[in-house]
């Protein structure tokens, strides 16, 4: 099955990932302008009202591009919705989102088929991002379009299954657009992600350290400075594992050491984390930034993972 029509404008096959806190509308337009999709959490928007506002300006300041560049548009944009029933917010952003028209609905944490179907009412299509093969069943059979697989080693809420695995098992029974998410940073692993049947990368970590990403300087930093190594992989923050900066566990005053060996149910979680909140002060981040060695815009790191990406596919085809 061919990939929509919608992603004929990339420049190489990549969507940036929706972070928390991180993206905003400068990292989206400056994604979108180098030619890969940009998007962002509904909920990074606040108050919610706020989120009107960024689709405002991101859908305005890409028609300007391409105003001014017919011969390379901008890339379409995305919004990550959580469907988790915790979201009380969830039936306000759908209406606003419709209203944009978002080309891209990107579905997180549950599948609800009415989410599918306000996105399908304008003629957008729905990525759900899973972990496992019941996960991405559950939102196929509920009416979303593509799967965004999120493989073990990826930022954030992460999954424990081998890329490969996830991949092949998915490819097998579905022939719709696939994502692969998880240690993707150089147009190397871009390639290695389609070779094994997917349709598209996700990247999130290695755009982190840009100029237009909604972090601190020392966050930025940190992922330049920082390797596989220095990833640890816990639920202890938000209650569902994820991925996360070593040493920003350490300088919020825990030791990373004793929380990898951490039991549970003997732990006051309150006392634990010292009043450090995940994604703020715990930063999360994949295992892919050893790639990642210094801070610079958008513009350049896609421009170097389409170079590497290119590179590559001479290489292998030569």
């Amino acid at each position: 099955m061919a990939l929509p029509k919608l992603f004929d404008s990339l420049s190489v096959p990549v969507v940036g990932a929706p972070m928390f806190i991180v993206s905003t509308p400068d990292l989206v337009i400056a994604q979108c302008k180098a030619g890969i999709v940009g998007s962002f959490p509904a909920l990074n928007a606040r108050p919610a009202s706020q989120l009107d506002e960024w689709l405002a300006q991101i859908k305005e300041e890409l028609a300007a591009h391409d105003a001014k560049h017919p011969d390379r548009p901008a890339a379409p944009f995305a919004v990550n919705q959580i469907v988790h029933r915790s979201n009380a917010r969830l039936e306000e952003d759908i209406a606003t989102c419709v209203k944009h028209q978002v080309p891209i609905t990107i579905t997180s944490l549950g599948a609800r088929p009415e989410v599918y179907e306000a996105a399908h009412s304008y003629g957008g299509i729905v990525l759900h991002d899973v972990i496992n093969q019941t996960f991405a069943h559950k939102a196929i059979d509920k009416g979303a379009d593509g799967l965004i697989l999120v493989a073990a080693g990826a930022g954030g809420h992460a999954g424990t299954t081998s890329p490969f695995a996830l991949v092949q098992e998915t490819r097998a029974w579905f022939d719709g657009p696939i994502l692969l998410s998880g240690c993707i940073a150089t147009g190397g692993a871009v390639v290695a992600a389609l070779a094994m049947g997917a349709d598209l990368a996700y990247i999130g970590s290695a755009f982190i350290a840009t100029e237009e990403a909604n972090a601190v300087s020392d966050y930025k930093q940190m992922i330049v400075d920082s390797a596989a190594d220095d990833i640890v992989y816990s639920d202890v923050f938000s209650g569902v594992h994820g991925n996360y900066l070593k040493p920003s566990i350490a300088r919020a005053g825990i030791n990373p050491d004793e929380l990898l060996n951490a039991e549970k149910t003997k732990m006051d979680f309150g006392a634990f984390t010292s009043g450090s909140k995940a994604w703020k002060d715990i930063w999360g981040c994949g295992q892919g930034i050893g790639a990642v060695d210094k801070v610079s815009t958008v513009e350049e790191r896609v421009a170097k993972i389409r170079e590497e990406y290119e590179s590559t596919r001479r290489r292998l085809t030569a």
